[in-house]
């Protein structure tokens, strides 16, 4: 899965990192038909990754477990997490190929046969239209299977032909898309590529290994699947141990045991949406020492109340819950090894909501819910862990411990569990209910949360106000950090900067990380930037990186920081994302040729992103080739029409060339698409006044002011056209609100003295 997200860059993500699918969890029904083509021939199966032998580290294998934790190694045997990755084995695995069977999936069709002892599958691949390929792995089990195939270069790659062993069905894992290849979500492409996005939480202590002179992948681990090492650490130690003090009562000193904290971020790890920042984590080790948390923003992975609304990885909706907060991890619910719940039903809830913990109330089920007890209505997780099918087939439970509210629903959108089950009625129709039977309860800080999140996503002006006391007074660090991230686009507020300076000095790693990459824009002032310096030596490595980030353009590389950022940078070059931070990173320390290099491999590896060619498209002006960067971004237009930035990029470079009218016009198509972006309102009513569009420019200038009432350059521009038309006192009114955002704005101050002089000349 590409959780990449929330790495520390001013520059775009990649339009598939922002949903990207999990090739290990994706899934979707078709209907399968008898094979009537014949397959090509069948490409060269690579050697899997080996498993080291056990004297080859200090891990050992679970096998080495067996016996003395016979019962243990039974459950965690039939688990899931023992399931994650294995072999082909004749078995499992030939039923779902013997028979041949044909899908088709969008455009496409794919094969699947038992070919000589050999799974098989049959689809359009990069170099052919019809090709087969070996299987080599099985990624999962239940709800479904997906096949790895291998590719030159160390590479392995996950098909998005799926198949469900319990339906006795193929499907496509992209559902109705049709990802072609090519494509960056292809399977063929960087977005299933097993290697970065796949094996790791997949299996134990995997090492990617990539190398970015080769593109190649030398990818090693130390046991197939999640084995007992990949949760407990390596255990030679502690096998060599007992084997010595064999009948000993003594405990083994050198046995793994983790904390509680510890345990939930060995969990974190896989069942976090992250960005990776080291490759490298252990058992024991800190999460934010490796992971960026991805949380909500502006984008659309979250719902504005933290449920998910992209793929559901658990662990980012449960650190935004009361029940994180209160103290409850993982193995409080679930036990070692298993992926269900310790207890079923309403038992498992009530094991502490019937007076078992003094930290949470005692609910009545049927009273607090007002269904019948044999209900689905009367289910806690029903309402409170609503289920969501993700890639159509897998239905995973939203861990953010939610309160039901129609009303988020009915003002932002925000599924509610009352119309998951009632389908058949109006949003209204369960807003009433609520409120009959809970009233003002209803009223409570998470829904004033979330409609403060809503309003500052929006970007209405009077949230900001808000965030600052959600950052100052939120006793949930999820959502202080949420508050400092989302104050990062009202920094000219005089009370937000201030704000988030403390908030880098918060207990929690992922408010001062939150808080850094919000100040990041202000680097050039001299307190925010020795303030941000102050976070190169920060505990944790996730702040320090994205202090490192904000400080890029001097950071000395050979510091402690620079360092951190550089192995961030180095893991992550194998994917366009990366390849776009390497370039963000050259052009900031103006080394604009090294920059080109990454932004130009970035576009060749994802073609369909407008943000890669915008980017590559600043590379290109950056060396004088301002044709190429409009080649670039009407590429980027042409694959999303309506993506406002695209427009707006390529209305500046038309400036650029001098195409003022062309400008003009792909600046009056941004606002449209996005009515408001205030630059484009700007830009347009220069764009305008300087093809004599004068009335044009000022009504597009109020437009500007209106979008973003804090710029002071954009009053004083409607000003020097109305001076220009000897309207000069509403020239002066504009003039006078340019100084009233900005008192030291010299040039505003300039234009009222020549207005004056005009005025007392004219009454002269």
């Amino acid at each position: 899965m590409n959780r990449e997200t929330s790495i520390p860059t001013t520059a775009h993500a990649s339009r598939h990192a922002l949903r990207a699918l999990c090739p290990a969890a994706a899934l979707l029904a078709v209907v399968l038909v008898l094979c009537s083509c014949k397959p090509a021939a069948v490409a060269p199966l690579p050697a899997s990754p080996p498993n080291p032998p056990a004297n080859s580290s200090d891990y050992v294998g679970s096998a080495s477990c067996k016996e003395c934790h016979a019962y243990a190694y039974g459950l965690w045997a039939g688990s899931h997490h023992a399931q994650a990755e294995r072999l082909i084995q004749p078995d499992l695995d030939r039923a779902a190929f013997d028979p041949a069977r044909e899908f088709k999936h969008g455009t496409q069709k794919s094969l699947l046969q038992w070919n000589t002892g050999q799974a098989e599958i049959t689809s359009p691949s990069l170099s052919s239209p019809w090709e087969t390929n070996a299987v080599a792995r099985v990624i999962g089990e239940d709800p479904l299977r997906q096949y790895l195939i291998g590719f030159p270069g160390g590479r392995f790659q996950v098909q998005e032909a799926a198949f469900d062993p319990k339906a006795n069905e193929w499907f496509n894992v992209f559902g109705n898309e049709n990802r072609k290849p090519g494509e960056w979500g292809h399977w063929t492409g960087r977005g299933m590529n097993w290697n970065s996005m796949c094996a790791a939480c997949h299996n134990t202590r995997v090492q990617k290994n990539y190398d970015e002179k080769t593109d190649s992948y030398q990818t090693t681990l130390k046991e197939r699947t999640v084995s007992c090492e990949a949760c407990h650490g390596p255990l030679k130690a502690h096998v060599d141990w007992e084997k010595q003090h064999r009948g000993s009562n003594e405990a083994d000193p050198t046995f793994p045991r983790l904390t509680r904290r510890q345990t939930f971020d060995m969990c974190s790890s896989c069942h976090a949406r992250r960005a990776e920042l080291t490759g490298d984590f252990k058992p024991g080790d800190e999460f934010f020492d490796h992971f960026e948390l991805t949380t909500v923003d502006t984008g659309d992975t979250f719902y504005p109340n933290g449920q998910n609304r992209d793929e559901d990885y658990e662990m980012s909706s449960f650190m935004g819950s009361k029940m994180q907060h209160a103290g409850l991890t993982c193995l409080d619910c679930h036990p070692r090894s298993l992926h269900m719940a310790r207890l079923h039903g309403n038992e498992l809830c009530l094991s502490c909501h019937s007076g078992g913990n003094p930290k949470a109330p005692v609910i009545n089920p049927t009273e607090h819910s007002h269904h019948a007890a044999s209900s689905k209505g009367n289910e806690c997780a029903g309402c409170h862990m609503p289920q969501t099918v993700y890639m159509q087939r897998h239905s995973r439970h939203d861990h953010g411990f939610t309160i039901p509210d129609p009303l988020l629903t009915k003002k932002f959108g925000v599924p509610n569990a009352c119309n998951r089950c009632h389908g058949d009625q109006s949003t209204d129709w369960s807003l009433k209910q609520v409120e009959t039977w809970y009233g003002d309860k209803m009223q409570r800080p998470s829904r004033e949360r979330a409609e403060l999140i809503a309003r500052a996503r929006k970007g209405e002006d009077s949230a900001h106000s808000d965030l600052v006391k959600l950052l100052q007074a939120e006793p949930i660090p999820y959502w202080r950090a949420v508050a400092a991230g989302l104050l990062g686009n009202w920094l000219g507020e005089k009370e937000v900067a201030p704000a988030l300076l403390r908030s880098l000095d918060d207990p929690d790693p992922m408010v001062r990380s939150a808080s850094v990459r919000a100040l990041a824009p202000m680097v050039a002032d001299e307190a925010v930037s020795k303030a941000l310096q102050q976070k190169l030596s920060d505990p944790l490595r996730n702040v320090r990186i994205a202090a490192a980030w904000s400080l890029r353009a001097t950071l000395d590389m050979s510091s402690p920081a620079g360092k951190d950022l550089q192995r961030m940078l180095d893991f992550n070059a194998d994917q366009p994302i990366g390849q776009l931070q390497l370039g963000a990173f050259h052009l900031s320390r103006n080394d604009a040729e090294a920059a080109l290099t990454h932004l130009q491999k970035a576009v060749a590896w994802d073609t369909q992103s407008p943000p890669l060619r915008q980017n590559l498209a600043v590379g290109l002006s950056a060396l004088g080739r301002t044709k190429e960067a409009v080649t670039q971004l009407e590429e980027a237009v042409r694959v999303a029409p309506k993506d406002a930035e695209s427009h707006y990029q390529l209305a500046l470079a038309c400036s650029e060339t001098g195409d003022l009218k062309r400008a003009e016009t792909e600046l009056a198509t941004t606002v449209q698409l996005e009515p408001r972006h205030g630059r484009a309102w700007y830009n347009l009513g220069l764009a305008q006044n300087a093809l004599g569009e004068t009335e044009q420019a000022i009504k597009s200038l109020l437009r500007a002011e209106s979008a973003d009432p804090h710029d002071a350059g954009i009053p004083y521009a409607r000003a020097t056209i109305l001076a220009r038309l000897e309207r000069n006192a509403e020239a002066r009114a504009a003039a006078n609100r340019a100084l009233e955002i900005q008192p030291a704005f010299n040039d505003a101050r300039t234009l009222l003295r020549i207005l004056d002089a005009q005025g007392l000349k004219t009454e002269k």
